[in-house]
């Protein structure tokens, strides 16, 4: 009997509530260890999770049947309750709601490897806002702005 094999790349974007610079530098780290730990769990493949103090992106070889949306969904519930328990805030920390996610081929992994991972570089010419926008853009997404995150002015 033939079986069937699958790999599907996607990139999920997400941002903290209010999008308030709560992911410090300090802990920031655990957090990424701790997502990667959630996707491994649930039986997918974390390439990088990364981010800056208000944002993150997570890349993710995605077996077909796990939907895009429980994987993110689980890792915001379970991420959020991490950060709760470690008390590394004052008051309650949670994510945004919402995300991004974009779908790469086997090809480009390396490339937003690099780019994941060069997010502190990256962010200090281009906004989240504008990164946002240009990935609704490149991957021709129809959107409301007003549907989208609660931007801060920077």
């Amino acid at each position: 009997m033939a079986g069937t094999y699958s790999q599907i790349y996607i990139q999920y974007v997400f941002a903290v509530k209010g999008r308030q610079n709560l992911l410090q530098k300090p802990w920031r780290d655990e957090v990424f260890k701790y997502i990667a730990g959630i996707i491994k769990g649930k039986g997918q493949k974390p390439i990088i999770v990364n981010g800056i103090a208000d944002h993150v992106h997570v890349f993710v070889g995605l077996k077909p049947a796990m939907n895009i949306s429980d994987l993110i969904r689980d890792i915001k519930n379970n991420s959020s309750k991490f950060i709760n328990e470690q008390n590394w805030i004052q008051g309650k920390f949670s994510w945004q709601e919402g995300y991004g996610a974009f779908s790469y081929a086997h090809s480009q992994i390396e490339s937003v490897y690099q780019y994941i991972a060069n997010q502190e570089e990256h962010h200090r010419t281009k906004t989240f806002k504008e990164e946002y926008l240009d990935f609704l853009k490149k991957f021709e997404i129809q959107h409301d702005e007003k549907y989208l995150f609660d931007w801060l002015e920077d």
